[in-house]
Order: C-alpha cells, then sequence, then structure tokens
C-alpha cells in the first residue's frame, strides 16, 4: 500500500537542469562542442515520496542525481531544496545542506574508505557535521550499525571483512548518520544478488517510515522501481520522456520509448506471452544529438515532423506528462505540426 502525498509539501523542485560537458580538442584545449548528459529536466518530488528515475545507461539518470546535490556543477537551470536554490549556495550553505541531502553509491566498496574501520568513518562524519564527538559519537555510531542491520560489534571492522550486501548497509548508514531529509539513491542495488537486493530495498522501505527520508531512487531495473516508488520517471538522451504515478506509467505508458522499456519487463507466467516492442538502431551519442525528438531515429511511431520539432514535456492525464508529438499538448506553441498528427 503506497502512500497518499497528494497534500504533503514540496521538497525538491528541479528546473530545466542542464549538466553539458565540455568537449576540447586542440593545442589551446578549444571547446568544440559538448556532451549534454542532462539537457532541460524538470520534475517535483514531495516530503515523503520516493521517486525513481529509470532509462538505459547513459541516459543521464546518475549525472542528474549528482548534479542535484551539487557533486557535479550544474551548466544551467535551478534546483530549490525547501524553497532555497541549491546552484546559488556558496560553500559555507552548500556545507550546512549536506546535512539534509545525501547519497548512497551504486558501489558499496569504491565508496568506502578501505583505511578506516567502520567505526572511525561514521565517527568522521559525526564529527564533520558537529553532530557528536567522543563517546557520544561512538555510541551514536553503534545505534546507527544496529539500525540498519548490523551488529555494534563490527565496529572495528574494516570495509573489506564485509559482503557487498553488509557493505551496502554501511553506505547506507553513512548516508543516515547525519539525519538527513533526501537522499538520492544511485543504482544502490544494482551490485547485489537478487535476495540481497530484497532485503536492501525492504530496509530502505523501513528506514523511510521511521524517519520521513525522501528518496530519488535511480535504477534501470524496472521491476525494483515499481515496487519501491511512488511515482517514476523514464530519461532517454538527458531528458525526461515521461513521469507518472508508478501505476499509470506501468498501466498505461504513453511514451513509445516508455512502451518498449516495459515490454521488456519478464513476466512470471509462461501463459501471458506478452508482445515485445524490438528497438531499432543504437542510441545516439549526447555529444551529437539529433534534431526534434531525441528519440525519433528509433521510434517505432514516427512522424515526419518528429524530426524537426522538439516536444516538450506536458500533462496528457492528470499527473502524467510526456515529451510526445503524438501528443497535443508536447507540441510546442507555434509550430507548424499538421492536426492530424496530434492524436494518439
Amino acid at each position: 500500500m503506497k502512500k497518499d502525498l497528494s497534500n504533503a509539501p514540496e521538497l525538491l523542485v528541479v528546473k530545466n537542469l542542464r549538466k553539458w560537458f565540455p568537449i576540447k580538442k586542440g593545442l589551446f584545449s578549444q571547446t568544440v562542442g559538448h556532451v549534454k548528459a542532462v539537457d532541460d529536466v524538470s520534475f517535483t518530488i514531495r516530503k515523503g515520496e520516493t521517486l525513481g528515475l529509470v532509462g538505459e545507461s547513459g541516459c543521464g539518470k546518475t549525472t542528474a542525481g549528482r548534479t542535484i546535490l551539487r557533486l557535479l556543477d550544474a551548466t544551467g537551470g535551478s534546483v530549490m531544496f525547501e524553497g532555497k536554490d541549491v546552484l546559488a549556495m556558496d560553500k559555507k550553505e552548500l556545507r550546512k545542506l549536506r546535512k539534509d541531502m545525501q547519497i548512497i553509491f551504486q558501489d558499496p566498496y569504491s565508496s568506502l574508505n578501505p583505511r578506516l574501520t567502520v567505526g572511525q568513518m561514521l565517527t568522521e562524519v559525526l564529527h564533520v557535521h558537529e553532530i557528536s564527538e567522543g563517546e557520544a559519537a561512538q555510541k551514536e555510531a553503534g545505534d546507527i550499525l544496529e539500525t540498519v542491520g548490523l551488529r555494534k560489534q563490527y565496529y572495528n571492522r574494516y570495509p573489506h571483512e564485509f559482503s557487498g550486501g553488509q557493505r551496502q548497509r554501511l553506505g547506507i548508514a553513512r548516508a543516515l548518520a547525519v539525519k538527513p531529509k533526501f537522499i538520492v539513491c544511485d543504482e544502490p542495488v544494482s551490485a547485489l544478488d537478487v535476495s540481497i537486493q530484497s532485503q536492501v530495498i525492504n530496509l530502505l522501505q523501513d528506514l523511510q517510515k521511521e524517519f520521513g527520508l525522501t528518496y530519488l531512487f535511480i535504477a534501470h531495473d524496472l521491476s525494483v522501481v515499481e515496487h519501491i516508488s511512488d511515482r517514476v520517471a523514464v530519461m532517454y538522451l538527458g531528458k525526461v520522456a515521461e513521469i507518472a504515478d508508478y501505476k499509470e506509467l506501468y498501466k498505461n505508458p504513453a511514451h513509445p520509448y516508455t512502451q518498449a522499456l516495459l515490454s521488456a519487463v519478464p513476466v512470471p507466467d509462461p501463459k501471458n506471452k506478452s508482445k515485445r516492442i524490438i528497438l531499432t538502431g543504437d542510441i545516439p551519442s549526447p555529444a551529437n544529438v539529433p534534431g526534434g525528438c531525441y528519440f525519433h531515429p528509433r521510434c517505432p511511431k514516427v512522424m515526419e515532423h518528429c524530426k524537426t520539432v522538439p516536444p516538450v514535456l506536458a500533462e496528457v492525464a492528470p499527473l502524467h506528462e510526456v515529451s510526445c508529438l503524438l501528443y497535443p499538448t508536447s507540441v510546442p506553441e507555434g509550430s507548424a505540426v499538421p492536426p492530424a498528427s496530434q492524436a494518439a
């Protein structure tokens, strides 16, 4: 049973977020182009909500998450957290913000310092953010370990002494130590066995209930995203193609790319033979994006004007936004699009 968040306040508002990486060539390293990793992304996340962010590898999911947290500097757009512009903050303000916004990394081993014990890692976090010191910090670190399902006796162990699932719990413990309000979960279960994945997902849900956390859950496993998310945003080549309530998106996908993605999800029923949508061609390079709709070179429903007219993300049903010229609301104002094509 998912949460009713219709009256919850907006915690995070992302508008027209862009992160372009310059391509430099020549003796004087002149900029000759850009890799458009994140290109005009907008969405909101309400307090206590889990927004799933899905898409193929290289679509910009992780870059979007890190840019929101200012781990990467944005090229443009705005990120408002509790009414404050994250992208406009100076170092002092950003340091305070780190307590409220945390991240769980994909690789639980490389994200942990191999030279620090679990206790040193957690007490350092508590000390840096001036939460507690000395014996109080040690006690709090032990309590955090128990909260994520680990024993206090693990306090003096090093990361290499743990299994992959336990290391991911340590990553969660480190993020949880500063009592954040918002956590970016960057594919937190993709490196784990299936049986361990379910344990970590259940842990994240339990922690959300206990501490009132808000998640941006980045993943490529659509089954996992459906289980944990309240709403789901689908990214393609740096843009949001579709965003809707998880039930609505999985039941009535509107964008041709979302339809193709969902058709590839395995169904554990041999009698239910769903029709697979096979996309032709390769994903275009974000350094050389196609004109018009970015998806048009692979779209099974492509129309001639899709090659020149870029669609806008707009509502096609209540709380269901799509960026596709098949829908009249996605056609930019003033664009010469034949009326006959404006019907899905």
